[in-house]
């Protein structure tokens, strides 16, 4: 499983625990077990191929900024991929950028660079957002 995957798969369960009680949001389809995720038709790429699940009716701004809150600031997740790893109790070093980098197809500047990390949290939120979860233009952008 891959970085990406694990950051989703962060952002499910975190996303599942930030859901007021008696459901709130979209409810569930009939017959889906508690945490499975529906199948979206557009068939965005890399997800069958990368065995990359999608997440559904999570509000990604809400949970980082919650976690945030919960840890005391959470550094600058909003523009910073190592802020928002570290947030996430993840590897953030320049290895694990590298290798979440390649996942995203990320090549702006040179591994570490300030340019390159700026582009890598870009693209982590817009991944996040073609993999169902709701993320605001501005973080995307």
């Amino acid at each position: 499983m891959g970085i990406f995957s694990n950051i989703l798969d962060k952002l499910r369960h975190l996303g599942q625990h930030n859901q007021p009680a008696g459901g709130g949001g979209t409810p569930s389809a009939p017959g889906r077990a508690p945490g499975q995720q529906q199948q979206d038709s557009r068939g965005m790429p890399g997800q069958q191929q990368s065995g990359v699940q999608p997440i559904s009716n999570v509000d990604v701004e809400k949970v980082l900024s919650d976690l945030a809150a919960k840890k005391g600031g959470g550094g600058n997740w909003r523009t910073s991929i190592v802020d928002t790893l570290k947030l996430l109790d993840m590897d953030s070093s320049l290895d694990a950028r590298k290798q979440l980098a390649e996942e995203l197809q990320v090549h702006a500047g040179a591994h570490g660079s300030a340019e390159q990390n700026i582009a890598l949290q870009k693209a982590l939120m817009r991944k996040i957002g073609e993999n169902g979860g709701k993320v605001p233009d501005s973080l995307k952008d």
